[in-house]
């Protein structure tokens, strides 16, 4: 029997945390699956990354109504994919917020891409008789967005390609707090298989340039303080070049995905086995690594189809 996707039998729920990572900046976190960011100004409230469903949306309303009865005004997407997009008709806010590239993608790939992502990854899932349908930012930018909550500000910035052609980041400077999206992970393993891997390492200066005391990062513990902050944006260049060189370099001499699935492995596994959802993410990874060394820049879509294509080569 051919040997099913890491994540189809990862069906064990995670421990929620919810933690304040600067004033009234909060991180709600689940051992690896996808973060939340809760923003709160003056008079509302703004979300950043609306999770899977409704359902696991509705969870993070709840730790949002322990610490304040302020509505809910916008949702800021990070980028377009499903697992982050498709809860957010559950926060009723007025405006849902992405950059112009973001929208874009989920016109040209987002119901395959949440076809993909529900065959593949059920628990996320959830719930998910309550998605109305797909999410479509109401506001778009194509550089950079200041919203106000009351006095607070929020600048929404795309500083670069990276886990997607259209992440962006949000920036509080009166705490000198950002929320990354899945440019920063934390001991997780970095989704790449709508990566840019030639350009995430200079998205990562760029955040770095901003000096941020905390980040909430995609996946994994919110870090604050220089030292879990710099540690998390050196991994994840770490990830991103250990995951790319091998596929790289096989690549050039002209050999084959399966060989570039093994020298991947060969370098990735000692370092990074352990990390949350790292064998969910290797498959995709590693076909993302080879296209882009072949000079493939904007990365395939991804399908049901295509994804029990990629990973019967990699069986051999």
């Amino acid at each position: 029997m051919a040997k099913e996707f890491a994540s189809r039998g990862d069906m064990t729920d995670k421990t929620i945390t919810f933690s304040e990572i600067g004033r009234d900046l909060w991180a709600f976190t689940a051992e690896g699956d996808p973060n939340t960011g809760v923003i709160i100004g003056d008079d509302s409230v703004m979300i950043v990354d609306a999770q899977a469903t409704p359902r696991l949306a509705n969870m993070v309303v709840e730790k949002i109504r322990s610490v304040t009865d302020k509505p809910i005004k916008y949702v800021v997407l990070s980028h377009y994919h499903a697992v982050r997009v498709l809860g957010a008709s559950a926060y009723d806010a007025e405006q849902i917020i992405a950059s112009e590239k973001c929208r874009s993608m989920v016109a040209e790939r987002g119901q395959e891409d949440w076809d993909s992502e529900f065959e593949r990854f059920p628990r996320l899932f959830q719930g998910h008789e309550s998605i109305p349908g797909l999410t479509w930012p109401t506001m778009t930018f194509t550089k950079k967005m200041t919203v106000y909550l009351g006095k607070r500000r929020v600048d929404l910035m795309h500083l670069g390609r990276a886990h997607t052609a259209g992440d962006i980041v949000a920036w509080v400077p009166d705490e000198g707090v950002m929320f990354t999206g899945d440019i920063v992970e934390y001991h997780s393993a970095c989704y790449c298989g709508d990566g840019h891997f030639g350009d995430w390492g200079a998205t990562l200066d760029a955040i770095r340039a901003f000096q941020p005391r905390a980040i909430a990062p995609g996946r994994g513990d919110a870090l604050v303080g220089d030292e879990m902050v710099n540690a998390a944006i050196e991994n994840t260049r770490d990830f991103v070049a250990s995951t790319y060189r091998p596929a790289a370099a096989v690549a050039a001499r002209g050999g084959s995905l399966k060989e570039a699935w093994d020298a991947v492995r060969a370098e990735c596994d000692p370092k990074f086995s352990e990390y949350a959802i790292y064998e969910h993410c290797l498959p995709f990874n590693v076909a993302r690594a080879y296209d882009e060394a072949l000079g493939m820049d904007t990365p395939r879509i991804w399908t049901a189809e295509r994804d029990k294509e990629m990973w019967a080569a990699l069986q051999g």
